[in-house]
């Protein structure tokens, strides 16, 4: 039993490390709202999306919450399948709670930024 500890330790510790993540709302039956960050450390860009909308929808207005407060709103635009918006370089700071809602929906996707590092990419 030890040695699936040991992996399943490895495993959780890996997964906190990568400097991009991302999180969805878990809900499997209709949308689902999701948070992507791409970057490292304090500085990210935060993007929103919304994968299978309403078919009649093309666009839609989506909100940033940063650490529960509103930040700004931007609008969702339909590529394919999917409605999306991107806030570029931000410098969101480490430990910070950012959260994307879009309107018309009642769920709300969160993502905890974190400290990864002085690691160079390859």
């Amino acid at each position: 039993m030890a040695p699936v500890l040991a992996v399943l330790f490895v495993v959780s510790t890996a997964e906190s490390a990568a400097a991009d993540s991302s999180a969805c709302t878990h809900h499997f039956s209709g949308p689902q709202i999701c948070i992507r960050l791409e970057g490292r450390n304090d500085y990210n860009t935060v993007i929103g999306f919304w994968v299978n909308p309403p078919k009649r929808v093309k666009s839609r207005p989506v909100s940033l919450y940063w650490n529960g407060k509103l930040d700004s709103t931007g609008r969702a635009t339909r590529v394919g399948r999917t409605l999306s918006y991107k806030w570029s370089s931000l410098m969101t700071g480490t430990n910070t709670k950012l959260c994307v809602k879009f309107k018309g929906s009642q769920r709300m996707a969160c993502q905890h930024t974190r400290w990864v590092g002085d690691r160079v990419s390859p």
